[in-house]
């Protein structure tokens, strides 16, 4: 089995070791750990917190907001506090929807908040317009079940004429050309895709759009714009789909490939295979998104490039935050929550569980700094 598909890590024996460096030091595991200077849990101050503190969004972070949610917790027991954190994984959309209308704190989401959903927020942000956070930057893989085979190197064209529906057959001569080695059945390609608003359809649809436009004519979206075919509710509901039948293939976050096959896909003129390291370099060498607030950290992503061991099937989730929190202690726990995730140590976390490239020095900064302007009370 590959290795690749194995990071998960015990969560108990991760949440206990936490614990044991924090009681250790009398602190914090690690001082980027804590909150920011101006909240109420003052550099871990910790056991200020209470309550219960409610997100939802992206399932392709899944696994690691759940690592990152009990580490959380261990953290702050340690020093006395008392606040349980929840992340729903209903999909980005659903995820937006939910914190513009209040019903919960915070989101995580795979597409940032776009110019009508920013000037929507201020009516549930105190007043102040709500901004994104890169928090998890994780490749896409292209996942497929067919029997007796693990492996596929695919083109941007290729790809996009599968889920376009106009290559039919796994032995179809474009596959063939690309894999003389592979004994490629005659059998029907069956393409999976999100039945629910996604921002990983939209990244993933945003790949196919820039790189094969001919072949994927639909351009980037967040619903699926094919009427019929097999789908998956959320990232769980993806991959379940895909590993239930045979000539199957989709696209989820590369944390929850499983035992399935994988495409590698062609940059440049290699193959590359997904990997944390490779999504990081296609996020290294794309810019910030113009027009949007300082605070608000978007990075366009460059879907063409040709850098050596770049992957850029690969999405950037966000952090969804208010800039203004009239209630002090939802505040004071909102930017604990988010400072430990952008800390060196919760970025940790993440890679740990869930295979995800941890943010730059540079990005976490600028991040922090966002976060220390956050408003409370």
């Amino acid at each position: 089995m590959n290795p690749r598909k194995n990071q998960l890590v015990s969560l108990a024996a991760l949440g206990f070791a936490a614990v044991i460096a924090l009681t250790a030091c009398g602190g914090t595991a690690d001082g980027d750990s804590g909150a920011s200077d101006d909240s109420g849990a003052v550099g871990g101050g910790y056991a200020e917190l209470s309550g219960n503190l409610a997100g939802a969004g992206a399932s392709s972070m899944a696994n690691a907001q759940t690592a990152w949610t009990e580490t959380f917790k261990g953290l702050v027991q340690a020093e006395g506090g008392d606040i349980t954190v929840t992340y729903d994984p209903t999909g980005s959309g659903t995820g937006r929807e939910q914190f513009l209308s209040g019903q919960v704190k915070f989101a995580g989401t795979d597409a940032a908040l776009d110019e009508e959903e920013l000037a929507a927020s201020i009516a549930v942000c105190g007043g102040e317009q709500a901004f994104d956070l890169p928090v998890y930057i994780s490749p896409i893989a292209v996942v497929f079940h067919l029997e007796g085979v693990d492996s596929l190197n695919l083109t941007p064209e290729v790809i996009a004429g599968i889920f376009a529906e106009d290559i039919t057959t796994w032995n179809d001569p474009a596959i063939a050309e690309l894999n003389p080695d592979a004994e490629l059945p005659g059998t029907a390609i069956v393409p999976v895709h999100r039945s629910d608003d996604s921002g990983t359809t939209e990244n993933f649809t945003e790949y196919l759009s820039d790189n094969a436009p001919e072949a994927w004519t639909h351009g980037p979206i967040e619903t699926w714009p094919i009427d019929g075919g097999q789908s998956g509710d959320g990232t769980s509901g993806m991959i379940s789909a895909v590993e239930s039948g045979n000539g199957t293939i989709g696209y989820a976050d590369a944390s929850q490939a499983g035992n399935l096959g994988t495409a590698s896909i062609q940059v440049g003129e290699e193959f590359v295979d997904f990997s944390a390291e490779a999504a990081a370099t296609a996020v290294d060498v794309s810019p910030r998104e113009e027009g949007r607030a300082e605070n608000d950290i978007v990075m366009e992503l460059d879907r063409t490039t040709t850098e050596a061991g770049a992957y850029p099937i690969v999405l950037i989730s966000y952090l969804a935050l208010c800039g203004s929190y009239e209630d002090a202690a939802t505040g004071d726990a909102v930017k604990a929550y988010a400072s430990f995730m952008l800390s060196e140590q919760g970025q940790t976390v993440a890679q740990e569980n869930a295979g995800s490239a941890p943010l730059s020095e540079e990005l976490r900064t600028e991040a922090q700094a966002a976060i220390d302007d956050i408003t409370v009370g």
